[in-house]
């Protein structure tokens, strides 16, 4: 049986292993919830959200400046426990992921746009740590995707050639910016498809 020439996995969390963490939906759920203008904290949210994404400003800050900018009936703890609770697991692909890394011998590493405090969570609630031998966040590093100065991080920290990686994330563009890198890229559409692109590159 012929070796992989793979050595590295590279994933996106959100999409892939999990639902997003904060999305537009989430935060239609919690205007809807609470009570709060839809339309103002969006605008809100997108002057704000990706200061907090790349690191630059704390969660606590982030919602000061999106929510709580006037007296609430409601506590940050609780609309903080709801932001979190939004974020679910893909159990499947979570197990796919745990099988192949260990009947191919691979590092597995996440590059994933995702706030410090959310990242954190989302790792410890569902045991990333046990797939991902590193997070290459934008919470972490201070970049975000698609600069490919965050790609480029992932492969030194890896130490793995981009024909050796495979970059798997559910956005087309982020794996075609990957794949002009000399990643191997894999959209993920279905568990059922990524497995399939995986055994075509020999992780099988």
């Amino acid at each position: 049986m012929a070796v992989s020439p793979i050595k590295t996995l590279f994933l996106d969390i959100g999409g892939v292993l999990l639902t997003n963490g904060w999305d537009r939906h989430s935060r239609r759920a919690a205007a809807e919830k609470f009570g709060i203008g839809h339309e103002e904290m969006e605008e809100r949210h997108h002057l704000t959200f990706a200061v907090y994404e790349i690191g630059h400003m704390t969660l606590g800050d982030y919602l000061r400046r999106a929510v709580f900018y006037q007296k609430r009936d409601f506590s940050f703890e609780e609309f903080r426990l709801f932001m979190f609770s939004q974020s679910q697991p893909y159990p499947e692909t979570i197990g796919l992921m745990r099988e192949l890394k260990e009947r191919n011998s691979l590092r597995v590493a996440a590059i994933s746009n995702e706030g410090r405090e959310l990242t954190q969570f989302r790792i410890a609630s569902f045991g990333l740590d046990t797939i991902c031998d590193f997070f290459v966040t934008s919470g972490f590093v201070g970049m975000r995707k698609p600069d490919a100065n965050m790609f480029q991080l992932a492969l030194d920290l890896a130490n793995t050639a981009p024909d050796q990686a495979v970059y798997v994330d559910d956005r087309p563009a982020f794996v075609e910016m990957a794949a002009g890198m000399g990643f191997n890229g894999v959209v993920h559409i279905s568990l059922e498809d990524t497995r399939d692109r995986l055994a075509e590159l020999g992780i099988s």
